[in-house]
Parts: C-alpha cells; sequence; structure tokens
C-alpha cells in the first residue's frame, strides 16, 4: 500500500488543472463580453458614450503591462534552457510591473475624480470604466499571485515538471488579461 501511494504522489498529471485555468479564462471572457455589450446597448439607448478623455495613466499602464507580458515571456524561456536565475530575475521584473499597473490604475482613478468623473453620481458610462478596469485589477492581483507560485517553485527543490506547470499556469493567465486590457483600453478608446 505505501509503495503504491509514493508511486500516486510521483505521477504529475497537470491537464485537469490547465483545465480549469482555461474554464476561467473562458468565464473571464464571457463576463468581460457581457459587460461590453452592455456598455454598447447602453450607450446606443442614451446615444452617447461615456464622453471623457482617458486618463493618460491608462496608456503608461498599457506599456507596462505589456512589458511585464515580455518579461513572463523571458522568463518561459529562461526556464526552458534551465536558467533559474534569469527566470526568478524576469519573475521578479514582472511582478514589480504588476505592482506598478496597479499603483497606475489608482492614479488613473484619481485624476477620473479631479475632473468630476466620480464611480456614483454621473452616468452608468462612466461608472462602467470604473468597473471594468477593477475587475480587471482584481484578476491582477489573482495573475500576480500565480506569478509569485511560479517564483516560489523556482526557489524550491521541486521537480522541473512541476516548475514548468507552475510558469505555464502562470504565462497562461497573464497573458489572458494583458490581451483583455488591451481590448478593454481600446474599446474604451472607441467608445467615448
Amino acid at each position: 500500500m505505501v509503495l503504491t501511494m509514493e508511486k500516486m504522489q510521483d505521477t504529475f498529471d497537470p491537464k485537469p488543472r490547465k483545465f480549469i485555468v482555461w474554464l476561467f479564462v473562458v468565464s473571464s471572457t464571457i463576463m468581460f463580453g457581457g459587460f461590453t455589450s452592455y456598455y454598447l446597448v447602453f450607450a446606443a439607448s442614451k446615444g452617447k458614450g461615456h464622453g471623457l478623455v482617458l486618463p493618460d495613466a491608462f496608456i503608461y499602464s498599457s506599456l507596462v503591462i505589456i512589458a511585464s507580458s515580455i518579461t513572463l515571456v523571458l522568463a518561459s524561456k529562461a526556464l526552458k534552457k534551465l536558467n533559474f536565475s534569469l527566470q526568478r530575475n524576469m519573475l521578479w521584473i514582472t511582478v514589480i510591473l504588476a505592482i506598478a499597473f496597479g499603483v497606475m490604475q489608482f492614479n488613473a482613478w484619481g485624476s477620473m475624480v479631479r475632473t468630476g468623473a466620480t464611480l456614483v453620481g454621473n452616468n452608468a458610462a462612466i461608472s462602467f470604466i470604473y468597473v471594468v478596469s477593477g475587475m480587471h485589477l482584481l484578476h491582477i492581483i489573482g495573475g500576480v499571485g500565480l506569478i509569485i507560485n511560479a517564483l516560489a517553485g523556482s526557489y524550491k527543490s521541486l521537480p522541473v515538471a512541476k516548475v514548468q506547470y507552475r510558469m505555464e499556469i502562470a504565462s497562461i493567465f497573464w497573458h489572458f488579461i494583458d490581451i483583455l486590457w488591451i481590448y478593454l483600453y481600446v474599446f474604451l478608446l472607441l467608445n467615448r
């Protein structure tokens, strides 16, 4: 019995766990698709969009999140070459860029509030900007958790397959939220 339990612990099948991540990606896509569909219907019924000039912090945060995806790709490439030191450095840079993205989102919200575009008290189109960027920020927090999990795995003496699995899960999710932000930013630019 003990030998069987040890064999079960040594086998590692990442497919079911990856499937759960992909389900989350699909469900998040549907959720944000619903948000943007609602916005289009709302704006069409009112005959106008949110009418704001989006804060510059949104464009800068877009550049930061793209840079973070690049550093994550570099971390993945380093892992494939078994260069754990470079992988760790790139993962740390990715975490720092993710935090910078979050700070820029708060700065963008502050800029909007200073112009009178508050979450409550304006039209729903302006509130929509806060809702979708806030929901995206929650996804960023989850993505940072996955990146930190990959980072922790690189410091432990785990089998390479598990380290690669953690890296792949973090990459799938992070690149998804990167693409999602670009979509949302372009959507907001086109629908003002």
